[in-house]
């Protein structure tokens, strides 16, 4: 997975914005205004953050070296994902999957709508 690949897979989500909230290095992909997943632009190597079940993230980060607490994040909540080739690209889409559906469950019924 790189750069391309993640944002085609975020975008083609329902009502997914990709954003630059945070200055032109970060990129947000949020579901109706909230966030889901962010990654940096800037870096030696690709990386993004993504929310999680806090059982199965403490799971992900004893299983992957490649899979931390999230990085200016809350880490009970937030794993940062280092892309090294350690993870199966499959695995990388259930985390990005997870993250917007907790994400979309977690909005007002109006909003889900």
């Amino acid at each position: 997975m790189n750069i391309e690949t993640l944002r085609t897979y975020c975008i083609k989500k329902n009502a997914v914005t990709e954003e630059f909230p945070f200055g032109p290095e970060t990129l947000v992909f949020k579901v109706k205004g909230k966030v889901f997943l962010l990654t940096s632009l800037d870096g030696e190597g690709f990386q993004f953050n993504v929310k999680c079940d806090p059982e199965k993230a403490i799971e992900l980060r004893d299983r992957y070296d490649a899979v931390r607490p999230g990085y200016h994040m809350n880490k009970k909540h937030w794993n940062t994902v280092i892309v090294d080739g350690s993870i199966p690209m499959q695995l990388l889409t259930e985390m990005i999957d997870d993250s917007y559906n907790l994400v979309v469950q977690s909005l007002p019924k109006k909003l889900k709508e």
